[in-house]
């Protein structure tokens, strides 16, 4: 749109093909420069198009000389989007990011009219990611170079039920507001969620307009998303193991008490800027799809070590015998507890973590552990529910809290 306009050269690019370069800043120059050759090319006027070839430079500036060159030639101000920043690593990253500092710091000398990084971290944490000290995190730094951070806000819960009443609106399919209730629990707006769990009732299970969208409906959507784990989830999972991330994700797994220094508010607002927590106090996380996805994943590990039949836990007429069930995980602690728990990175919340694998693996076949969990809880409150068919032949649920 900003070069349709006739004042721009505008190119957004992606920096994920320079994810195996690592620390190799030369293979990672040479990627990040074709990459943004290719695309300027595809997406800009002839007339537009950088250098071809790109001006020789020596490793780690090769950057600043192709774009300055290309700022030169250009008959616009150029604007350039680095997509998926995150890609680079370690010395590769230090290097884009101290090039574009230089070239900032040479106005009015020729280079980028504005450049945009975007990615899942605040422009101060990619010194901390790329190895530099997250407590020097001050304006004496190649990462200095921001003029404001923006991320996509949240929906309210009336701006979810107008985009979901669009639906309605052109195909006459209700959201009953139970199902409506339901969708704001689980997502609390979050743009991506809203949209997969629409999308997953109506293009995946199938409900055929115009039968109402139920709570049912919802919540089976939400499964399937949890089990399914898309790109967007499996992006922020990922992050799960990194030190600034795990310590303040353990404390809300194990509901204890953080213990804060001068880096844990830096580390906290680094993990909100994911979208892992939800903004302001107490921290927790963001949402229920969230909090369950970051349960599963990190008792994934034990789940797979459970090897009971879950059809064993079932009674006759279909409900879940429950005592039996503690029982067993009793006896599955006492002989495997301390391994798991001492081999677990997430050592604070391993025992919780156990619990909650145990259960995930028996009532996988049809049921749902629901979590609550939060810092300075003391406890984790777990939910099974499980469903069974009545004398009647009444579809129900079995409730049981741990």
């Amino acid at each position: 749109m900003l070069t349709a306009e006739g004042k721009f050269a505008a190119v957004d690019f992606t920096c994920e093909a320079g994810e195996p370069a690592q620390e190799d800043v030369e293979w990672a120059e040479r990627i990040v420069m074709s990459r943004l050759a290719a695309y300027a090319c595809q997406d800009l006027p002839k007339d537009l198009w950088p250098p071809d070839p790109w001006p020789d430079a020596v490793a780690g500036s090769r950057l600043t000389v192709g774009l300055a060159a290309w700022a030169t030639a250009c008959p616009r101000p150029l604007v350039i989007v680095f997509d998926e920043i995150d890609a680079l690593q370690g010395e590769s990253l230090r290097s884009v990011l101290r090039q574009l500092r230089d070239l900032h710091r040479a106005r009015p000398s020729p280079g980028p009219h504005s450049v945009i990084l975007c990615g899942l971290r605040d422009v101060r944490d990619y010194k901390a990611a790329s190895g530099g000290d997250p407590s020097r995190l001050g304006t004496s730094s190649r990462f200095n170079v921001k003029v404001k951070s923006m991320r996509i806000g949240d929906f309210s819960e009336p701006e979810m039920c107008d985009l979901l009443g669009q639906h309605t609106e052109e195909t006459g399919q209700p959201f009953t507001s139970e199902a409506l209730d339901r969708a704001w629990e689980l997502t609390r707006g979050q743009p991506w969620l809203v949209n997969a769990l629409a999308r997953e009732v109506v293009e995946e299970i199938g409900v055929e307009p115009p039968n109402p969208i139920t709570r049912e409906h919802v919540d089976q959507a939400k499964e399937r998303l949890v089990l399914a784990r898309q790109t967007h989830l499996d992006s922020l999972v990922s992050k799960l193991h990194e030190p600034r991330v795990r310590r303040v994700m353990e404390p809300i797994l194990a509901g204890s008490l953080a213990e804060p220094d001068l880096t844990y508010n830096d580390d906290v607002s680094y993990v909100r800027d994911l979208g892992l927590i939800a903004p302001g106090n107490p921290v927790q996380v963001a949402n229920p799809i969230y909090r369950e996805i970051i349960a599963r994943v990190l008792s994934a590990s034990i789940e797979g070590n459970v090897t009971v039949d879950p059809r064993s836990f079932v009674l006759p007429d279909g409900r879940l015998d429950f005592r039996k069930l503690l029982e067993e995980f009793a006896a599955f602690w006492r002989e495997h507890g301390e391994v798991l728990t001492r081999r677990d990175a997430y050592h604070e919340a391993a025992p919780q973590l156990v619990l909650m694998g145990f259960l995930q693996r028996v009532v996988n076949g049809g049921g749902y552990v629901m979590r609550e969990y939060g810092i300075g809880r003391g406890r984790i409150d777990l939910l099974v529910r499980w469903p069974y068919t009545d004398s009647d032949g009444k579809r129900c649920w079995q409730q049981e809290a741990v």
